[in-house]
């Protein structure tokens, strides 16, 4: 196939790419991403058969000149950070809603097929202790601007696939961890504030929960529905990774050698969801797909390996990430 990755220089998409890449060397890959905070160009470097533009999903006449000459579009360009989106939603309406339609509209124009990533946030959050996950059946229950924009654009991509017929997927993921995402989220953050000696920091009592998925596994799953995946149908991914966000701190510090308990407690986010947590057996099964990562410490381990080792890929923003979190009070 010849994709179109929209974000292809961010977290997910560059591991995505890379992948691909990698595992079907049939494949090319036209990257299209703005290059903002968290996309590198340099996450692609020395790639071959793989081409990026540097560009914005709000730019329609350019989505339209670059989709024409490919088979598939995968739609991973988002703003993504919900803290961002309380400081700003009007950019995550902006990407996440009108650039998606834009992504719609050309593939409606050049009858391209297209797969949507979205978010288990769009579900809004669960009781800690529920015994139900999240199901294709789930209403959408946003509580943020960000999953709200994401709401709002699988919504859209429904709404063209009924209306004009276009051939779109959607998935609902779970929290992906992995190489290559920016230091601002928590995994990262945990990680390097560990390397520069300072105590992770945690919202409100610990106890939110996140269903964790490593990124290859995530991929792997959206390449199985690029291959077949049926239109209009929504696929919810996730590796049975419920941990509350002092759990994994606690095993974090573990590993890196530091007491179980050295952490601090901080003010709360606002509209901070309790927990989330995807029932994936229908996907396991229509796409005969299982994660390979299911022990989250082996690969919680390998993470921080890949970050002691790559400093020269968040050493540059780790300050003003800092900064950024020091003016909230985080």
């Amino acid at each position: 196939m010849k994709l179109l990755v929209t974000g292809g220089a961010g977290f997910i998409g560059t591991n995505f790419v890379r992948q691909t890449l990698s595992e079907h060397p049939q494949d090319e890959i036209l990257v299209l991403d703005k290059l903002g905070y968290a996309g590198k160009a340099e996450n692609l470097a020395g790639l071959e058969r793989c081409r990026l533009v540097v560009g914005d999903i709000l730019d329609k006449d350019l989505v339209f000149d670059l989709a024409k000459d490919v088979d598939a579009i995968v739609h991973f360009a988002a703003e993504s950070h919900n803290d961002n989106s309380l400081l700003n939603p009007d950019l995550f309406v902006q990407t996440n809603v009108v650039g998606t339609v834009h992504i719609l509209e050309a593939c409606r124009e050049y009858k391209v097929r297209l797969h949507h990533i979205s978010t288990d946030e769009v579900f809004g959050d669960l009781a800690l202790d529920d015994p139900q996950k999240f199901t294709r059946l789930s209403p959408y229950k946003p509580s943020s601007p960000y999953s709200a924009s994401k709401a709002a654009a699988d919504m859209m991509v429904r709404a063209w696939v009924r209306s004009f017929g276009v051939f779109a997927s959607i998935s609902n993921c779970s929290n992906n961890y992995g190489p290559y995402q920016h230091v601002e989220k928590f995994i990262p953050r945990m990680i390097t504030n560990r390397f520069l000696g300072v105590r992770p920091r945690v919202y409100g009592t610990g106890q939110n929960v996140r269903d964790w998925i490593h990124v290859d596994d995530h991929n792997h799953a959206v390449y199985k529905i690029l291959e077949t995946g049926k239109p209009g149908e929504t696929y919810l991914l996730g590796a049975n990774g419920e941990l509350s966000n002092l759990e994994v701190v606690r095993m974090l510090n573990k590993l890196m050698g530091y007491e179980e308990d050295d952490y601090e407690l901080v003010s709360d986010r606002a509209g901070h969801d309790r927990r989330y947590a995807i029932d994936a057996r229908e996907s396991y099964r229509e796409l005969d797909w299982t994660p390979e990562y299911t022990n989250f410490e082996l690969g919680l381990s390998s993470v921080i390996t890949w970050y002691k080792n790559h400093p020269e890929f968040w050493e540059a923003d780790k300050a003003q990430v800092e900064a950024q979190y020091k003016m909230q009070g985080k």
